[in-house]
């Protein structure tokens, strides 16, 4: 038994925020039933076509739910949601600030009628304060919590390569909507969450936050060497190559002086005996590497680090991790359906003894109308009729 089978999740939702959490849910067996625009669906759906012509966005997000297409402003919408929610443990929806409140599907007006049901909203900013009405994407939430401050080169500030803000955002509505549904099972009662891009990203951004709020200055942008540890970074090697290291303490760096840049006597100089003098010296020291790892191919250069027990890495691109070892030593990959034919899916990192994560086929659009329709005591004519007036 997967530990949230009987659970069910209805899911107004869209883009990442909200259909990362929920399929996180639904890959510990919960029901989520995905809420979409007829025609249309979610909007990510549409955001490229490069999975066998479905959407990388899209496909990442969403297996393992049922599409239930409804336009939910159309009057004959509201008994069909009305019946929805009384079936549902939890109600998951990231649409734009007031929309919900506006469908009657508010916290207050749902919880009111279903004192035990967990309601979980996903915003950019949360429901009061200044931003309540702002409107937030991903880009423009790492700008406001300060990643891009700390986040590229001295000259040029850049934004993360994946959608990190709406992953926080996800990852904390996931984890909330689990300590929720074990609250709900010892006590009875459900629960109100209002998770936001902004929080959740400020919690990641708790290291740079400190530094600078207590040490005067923020940590300086520094590509993709860690802006405060030295050495902690990427260094060339003389077959063009590029090998990432870090050292952590001073053990760390005597072992790398003698044992990789052939020179003990560098752990005892003053420039670099110390954490904070190593970074008063940076480029001194990286010069150092840069002379020794020159003379060294990448494999090399790997070869010393990991004979003296310093971290290390390659730099891989997508090709490169998609075909990466460990996953396949690890039996990280699976296949699972889209309406393109089967594809492969990594895996969720759960890793729960005992447990197998279900890992069901991405749902075409409205692909469970019917079947959802049907369970709530629609008649096929009355479904068809539906369908005719645009309804679902």
């Amino acid at each position: 038994m997967r530990p949230l089978e009987g659970i069910t999740v209805l899911a107004l939702e869209q883009v990442i925020a909200g259909p990362f959490a929920t399929r996180q849910l639904g890959e510990l067996g919960a029901r989520v039933i995905k809420i979409e625009r007829p025609g249309v669906g979610d909007a990510a759906r549409a955001y490229d076509r490069t999975v066998k012509g479905e959407s990388s966005h899209f496909v990442w997000t969403n297996r393992s739910k049922e599409s239930l297409t409804l336009d939910v402003k159309h009057p004959a919408a509201k008994p069909i949601l009305e019946k929805l929610v009384e079936r549902a443990d939890v109600f998951v929806q990231n649409l734009a600030p007031g929309a919900v409140e506006r469908l009657g599907l508010g916290a207050e007006q749902l919880r009111e009628r279903k004192p035990g049901l967990v309601w979980c909203g996903i915003s950019g900013y949360g429901p009061s304060g200044p931003y309540a009405e702002k409107k937030a994407y991903d880009l423009l939430v790492q700008c406001e919590a300060g990643l891009l401050s700390v986040t590229g080169t001295p000259s040029q500030p850049s934004k993360a390569g994946i959608p990190v803000a709406d992953i926080a955002a996800g990852m904390y509505a996931f984890s909330s909507i689990l300590a929720a549904l074990l609250r709900r099972a010892r006590t009875g009662e459900g629960a109100t969450l209002h998770i936001t891009m902004f929080e959740a990203l400020g919690e990641w951004m708790g290291f740079p936050a400190y530094f600078s709020a207590y040490g005067g200055e923020p940590p300086p942008r520094s590509g993709a060497h860690h802006a405060t540890i030295v050495p902690y970074g990427p260094f060339q090697a003389g077959d063009g190559g590029t090998v990432f290291l870090s050292v952590q303490n001073e053990r760390e760096f005597e072992r790398f002086c003698e044992h990789v840049l052939g020179d003990r006597r560098l752990a005892t100089d003053a420039r670099y005996a110390s954490g904070p003098a190593r970074l008063a010296n940076r480029e001194a020291l990286h010069a150092e590497i840069g002379r020794v790892f020159a003379r060294l191919t990448a494999a090399e250069a790997i070869a010393r680090l990991e004979a003296a027990q310093i971290a290390n890495a390659r730099l891989n691109d997508m090709r490169e991790f998609w075909r990466h070892p460990q996953l396949a030593a690890r039996d990280r990959w699976t296949k699972v359906g889209s309406p393109a034919g089967p594809i492969d899916a990594l895996k969720p990192p759960f890793n729960l003894s005992g447990f197998e994560p279900r890992m069901d086929a991405i749902p075409r659009l409205g692909e469970h109308t019917d079947k959802v329709l049907g369970e709530l005591g629609c008649t096929a004519e009355e479904i068809e009729r539906l369908k005719r007036e645009g309804v679902v």
